[in-house]
């Protein structure tokens, strides 16, 4: 059955009010402000029964979890443990001085019990939080993701089968894809062994990222194994970004990993300005192409579906590579191979080709874009936001070391450190309103204390307080 836990105020309210030893800036303060979790109960109502012994109140799980990243607690043991001395969690949570806290072994029922769903809930909640308060243009976002060691040694690192891993894998299974097989942990077996520039290989996980260009509030988040090329989630971020925050975003913002043809035709296709590093220009970038002659040397024919080279021959269609979706064009094999150019163009016996993906003037459309002025210029801007957004997980939340076994566990650990990151801005953002707020009320009453004596010589003492209004 599940419980509900009645906020203690005899500690919290005058004659003795120890929640006055908590400063007023505190980031508890600040959260327990902006922080909305009704919504918790009735989503998990599902998972209690009607009958038995009582619950701990699920918000107070929640914001248990919260804590565990807001102050990068080691361990849920050590979290509860710290929560029975500290007054300022005590009011954040709602217990008297006397009130006993929850073992912590709550915590992992509660995860294992709820699945993901509660904490993307959290999170898009907050989200759409800062877009009420003015915090969010939506319409600019920045891309980048970042490796998580998982909580797997490398010695229990082996070669698996598919049959293992399915084996393994038989109880999260259910709820996520099956890794593929390959080199894997045997205790966490979802982590896949890659690495990390100069460190060695181990399992990791990837965190990915859409964060939002005008207070650094991460809009979208997803979670995978840490060998999925970022690259492939550019759009499923796009389209997070816009479902929880109810706006589309016109501009996207990336480094060179996302700069992929497909990923420039996607976001094309979707109107959106593609201000990503080019893939293909950034692995050559000084044009050095093994065919000499680059591409643009190349006028494309539209109305013979031709393409024209340097010594004014013509290249046909020949074959079309539907997985790739591009058609080759290709010159007459004995015109090229008696071509006084032939050495400047091609070293390929069977002649020079050309590929043209089937939407062409999308993608060149999109690399345009992202030469352009506009598109360095935000390029630099993303350094500053996705390094910072980064940093402060992991210095301050914990984001670089996975806190438990398995890709939906990574997947809500993710979720909570996105949930602290913004729920700090919008609490920053809060009290910044007030104080705004409040200094306006000041200037209102000297205002009004400086006319006064006009208006009424008798009434020159009945100045305004501020402090007391």
């Amino acid at each position: 059955m599940m419980g509900r836990h009645e906020r203690q105020q005899e500690m919290w309210a005058e004659p003795v009010n120890l929640g006055k030893l908590i400063p007023e800036d505190a980031p508890l303060r600040k959260i327990q402000r902006v922080l909305k979790l009704d919504f918790v109960r009735e989503e998990v109502t599902r998972f209690y029964g009607h009958n038995g012994n009582e619950s701990v109140d699920p918000v107070i799980i929640v914001k248990l979890m919260l804590l565990l990243f807001l102050d990068d607690v080691p361990s849920e043991r050590e979290l509860l443990r710290v929560t029975a001395m500290r007054i300022d969690y005590r009011w954040f949570l709602g217990y008297d001085l006397t009130d006993a806290v929850p073992h912590h072994s709550v915590l992992s029922k509660a995860r294992s019990k709820w699945g993901v769903e509660v904490f993307q809930g959290l999170f898009e909640r907050v989200v759409r939080q800062c877009v009420e308060a003015g915090l969010v243009d939506a319409s600019r976002i920045h891309l980048d993701s970042s490796l998580v060691d998982a909580d797997a040694a490398l010695k229990t690192v082996r070669k698996f089968s598919a049959e293992e891993i399915a084996a393994v894998c038989a109880k999260t299974s259910a709820r996520l894809e099956e890794p593929k097989p390959g080199w894997r942990s045997t205790t966490d077996p979802q982590a896949a062994v890659v690495r990390q520039g100069n460190q060695a290989s181990r399992p990791r996980y990837k965190t990915h990222r859409a964060v939002e260009d005008k207070s650094g509030v991460v809009t979208a988040v997803e979670t995978t194994t840490g060998s999925v090329d970022e690259g492939q989630r550019m759009m499923a971020l796009v389209e997070q970004h816009r479902h929880i925050t109810g706006k589309s975003a016109a501009t996207v913002i990336a480094d060179c990993t996302y700069g992929t043809v497909s990923n420039f035709v996607a976001a094309q296709q979707e109107g959106l300005a593609t201000h990503m590093a080019d893939l293909a220009r950034s692995q050559n970038p000084h044009g050095e192409l093994e065919e000499g002659f680059p591409p643009e040397a190349f006028d494309y024919d539209e109305k013979t579906d031709t393409y024209v080279c340097p010594a004014n021959q013509r290249l046909h269609r020949r074959s079309h590579h539907a997985a790739r979706h591009y058609w080759e064009y290709a010159g007459a094999r004995k015109i090229c191979a008696a071509c006084r150019l032939r050495s400047a163009c091609t070293r390929n016996k069977m002649g020079r080709t050309i590929n043209r993906h089937e939407q062409q003037a999308l993608l060149d459309q999109g690399r345009r874009q992202s030469c352009s002025e506009a598109a360095q210029a935000d390029r630099k801007r993303r350094q500053h936001w996705m390094e910072r957004s980064f940093a402060d997980a992991a210095n301050n939340h914990g984001l670089k070391r996975a806190r438990w076994r398995g890709l939906w566990k990574q997947i809500i650990q993710n979720l909570l450190i996105a949930t602290c990151q913004n729920l700090r801005k919008l609490g920053m953002a809060l009290l910044r309103l007030l104080d705004s707020i409040l200094n306006r009320l000041a200037q209102l009453a000297a205002a009004f204390n400086s006319i006064l004596p006009i208006l009424d010589p008798v009434a020159r003492r009945r100045k305004i307080n501020p402090a007391s209004s």
